[in-house]
C-alpha cells in the first residue's frame, strides 16, 4: 500500500467516523426536542390546571364571603355592599381608559 493509499484509507475512515458521530449526535438532537416538547406540554397542562384551582379558588372565596348565615345579616350586606362598590370602581376605571 503506498502512502497516498494510506492516506486515503485513513482520510475515509475518519470520514466514517464522522458521519457515525453525525448520526449519534442527530439521534441525540431529536430525543432531546422530544423531551423538550414533552416537558412543554406537561408544563401547558399544569399551568392550566393552576388557572383552574385558582378560578375555583377565586369563585370559592366570592361564595364565602357572600355567604349568608343568620346571625351575619347585616355583615353579609356590607361585604356584598363593598363588592358592590369595588366593581363600579372598575367598571369607571375601564369606563374612563377607553
Amino acid at each position: 500500500m503506498t502512502a497516498n493509499e494510506k492516506t486515503l484509507a485513513a482520510f475515509e475512515t475518519r470520514v466514517r467516523q464522522m458521519i457515525l458521530r453525525f448520526q449519534q449526535l442527530k439521534k441525540e438532537n431529536e430525543d432531546l426536542y422530544a423531551e423538550v416538547e414533552k416537558g412543554q406540554q406537561e408544563l401547558d397542562l399544569v399551568r392550566k390546571k393552576l388557572e383552574q384551582q385558582q378560578s375555583d379558588y377565586q369563585s370559592l372565596k366570592m361564595a364565602k364571603m357572600i355567604e349568608i348565615t343568620d346571625g351575619d345579616l347585616s355583615g353579609a350586606k356590607d361585604r356584598l355592599a363593598k363588592l358592590i362598590r369595588d366593581v363600579n370602581k372598575c367598571i369607571g376605571i375601564l369606563s374612563g381608559n377607553q
